[in-house]
């Protein structure tokens, strides 16, 4: 079973074969493009998870590729890795959303811990996502802890209605269900 999908975008066909190897041997599903117009194409085709670019390619650049992964697929984790270590590049790169930043030649052990990292923070993404879709209700008094705009765990507990006031476009009628229409017709006649 594959660990997580990754597309290596670099012109040094060395690198990107030795690379490849690295990461497949480490359990990772991993696409190669030799050049930013053939990892544009392979971006549209398909999804990565990590993306792994060249800042400096012939053609269309890494930051070129980065602003396409990032378009394409926005939880995706771009990581950049260039022989051309300017400062005002890393920061570049990284205010338009690249999770990390590497400088060539990397060892092997950093390379993989950095694409470790990033996978690892994949996962921790998907249980927010999952915990932030979980509502809070009170098993005695059937109130909804409303999260919403604060940090979890510290919202006001509101009724139902209340809650579906703030939170819906629904407009609420009051009415009586069956049962309860029973029950209270019954309770009138003693």
């Amino acid at each position: 079973m594959s660990k997580g999908t990754i597309l290596l975008v670099d012109d040094e066909q060395t690198l990107l074969e030795s690379v490849r190897y690295d990461l497949e041997k480490e359990g990772y599903q991993v696409a190669i493009a030799e050049n930013g117009e053939t990892g544009i194409e392979k971006l549209r085709s398909g999804c990565y998870q990590v993306v792994v670019t060249d800042l400096k390619l012939e053609g269309l650049d890494g930051i070129q590729v980065l602003k396409e992964a990032k378009t394409l697929h926005p939880d995706s984790m771009v990581v950049i890795l260039t022989g051309f270590g300017a400062l005002d590049s890393a920061i570049d790169a990284l205010r338009m959303g690249a999770s990390d930043y590497l400088l060539k030649p990397c060892k092997r052990e950093e390379l993989l811990q950095r694409i470790g990292n990033c996978f690892e923070r994949i996962e921790l993404k998907k249980k927010i996502r999952l915990y932030e879709k979980i509502l809070p209700v009170c098993c005695v008094c059937k109130k909804i802890r409303d999260d919403r705009g604060k940090e979890p765990g510290t919202g006001e507990w509101i009724g139902f209605e209340e809650f579906l006031v703030h939170h819906s476009s629904l407009d609420l009628s009051h009415g009586y269900c069956e049962d309860c229409f029973r029950e209270t017709k019954e309770k009138k006649k003693r």
